[in-house]
């Protein structure tokens, strides 16, 4: 069962996409971020985990530590997506530098993975 967190997800995801087509990669890494906080968000959901407040930090401690480690529902890898994302949107957004198109099409890669695994896991 799909939630509004996921719709978010997949609005982002669209959004990433259309920055990147458009060569905005600070923007897309911007929404690539948060088209993965959405989506772990909406997971979390799924399997009964629900905070009052959304935190960055708690959301990636308890998407990695509670379904990647504990519950072993997602490939081990994932444990880094969200904070690697985090990290290029930190630059596109607070750095004078900005994200090259090589660096925010990986992110976008792995956004497209993640989101599709999540995706069929609230599907289930």
């Amino acid at each position: 069962m799909k939630n509004t967190f996921f719709d978010k997800a997949e609005e982002n995801l669209t959004a990433a996409q259309v920055c990147f087509d458009s060569g905005l990669y600070n923007a897309c890494a911007n929404r690539a971020y948060y088209a993965a906080l959405h989506a772990a968000i909406a997971t979390l959901a799924c399997q009964g985990i629900k905070r009052d407040k959304i935190d960055h930090g708690q959301v990636q401690a308890d998407f990695s530590g509670e379904l990647v480690r504990r519950r072993k529902i997602y490939p081990a890898k994932f444990r880094s997506y969200l904070p690697d994302l985090q990290f290029v949107r930190n630059q596109a957004d607070y750095s004078s530098e900005n994200v090259s198109r090589k660096r925010v099409s990986r992110r976008l890669s792995m956004l497209k993975e993640f989101t599709a695994y999540i995706e069929k896991e609230i599907l289930k």
